[in-house]
């Protein structure tokens, strides 16, 4: 992650990548139907649950794997039923601890094709925007990629993968539908759409990567036209969840119900996305004063 703050969004953003608060308790709970949060306080985890067995949507860093089992298990589902674990981004703070629950359930590990090499290896990939500032990984068996609009089937669900590159070349996100008391909801897991780059790595001008701005741009455009009633961010806050968890005492889980937020959570990877560029402008014009 890059060292030097900027402001608005991107800092904000930033000053949460090291935060404690990605391993805040946070109590599990039901999101809609057979759908259920059982994340940290600032990392994503989802379970989606059926008789012919589960499926577990991103985990979270290394010290998250605990407290994720622990949360299924509070919730009365058996890890040994997880039959997949799909990942949105190879990066540690969301697939850290996805060997340590592959481990535990058995389940074959979904990504996008291209972040297979650092999953499998648990090695950073040198092309990522954020490289050299990434940790390894415990490394992943057992894996296999999806492709984009590929629909993943057990018993009665049925999972959709979106291709959502920009802030890693293999970003994916998922969705599904929910139903509660006769009513079905379209559910939308959304990898990060932050446009950020390591200090002193220019993230659209990267030769490693030079379709990173073209690609977390359509990716935007992907997510903001996704039928979205309810929507989880890989990083819960930034997609509005906490404020739409705190209304579930009065609305029940009608409360996760918002088909704007999809829109909002672009909305703010755009204003992130600007103020990249501006530091991207501002990087090469120093590097044009060098000596």
């Amino acid at each position: 992650m890059k060292k030097k703050i900027l402001g608005g969004l991107l800092s904000a953003f930033l000053l949460h990548a090291s935060a404690a608060d990605w391993y805040a308790p946070q109590e599990p709970f039901q999101l809609y139907g057979s759908t259920y949060y059982v994340g940290t306080g600032g990392i994503s985890a989802v379970l989606i649950t059926s008789p012919a067995g589960h499926i577990l949507v991103d985990v979270g860093g290394p010290q998250a794997a605990d407290q994720v089992a622990a949360h299924i298990r509070q919730l009365g589902f058996r890890l040994e039923d997880i039959r997949y674990i799909l990942n949105s981004h190879a990066h540690p703070d969301h697939a850290g601890a996805i060997a340590a629950l592959q481990k535990l359930s058995g389940a074959t590990v979904l990504a996008g094709a291209p972040a297979i090499h650092a999953l499998e290896s648990g090695q950073p990939d040198p092309s990522d925007p954020q490289y050299p500032g990434l940790t390894p990984m415990s490394p992943i068996a057992k894996l296999r990629a999806v492709r984009d609009g590929e629909t993943i089937r057990l018993g009665a669900l049925a999972v959709t993968a979106h291709a959502t590159p920009g802030h890693t070349k293999g970003g994916m996100s998922w969705t599904w539908q929910a139903t509660e008391n006769g009513r079905s909801v379209n559910v939308v897991f959304a990898d990060s759409l932050f446009g950020i780059a390591a200090e002193g790595r220019s993230f659209s001008r990267n030769p490693q990567y030079p379709r990173a701005r073209a690609d977390i741009e359509r990716s935007m455009a992907s997510i903001d036209t996704l039928p979205c009633d309810v929507l989880i961010s890989a990083h819960p806050e930034f997609g509005g969840l906490w404020e739409r968890k705190a209304k579930q005492a009065t609305r029940g889980d009608a409360a996760f119900i918002d088909t704007g937020a999809c829109h909002s959570y672009v909305a703010k990877a755009r204003e992130v996305l600007a103020e990249t560029l501006a530091d991207d402008a501002a990087l090469d014009k120093k590097r044009a004063a060098m000596p």
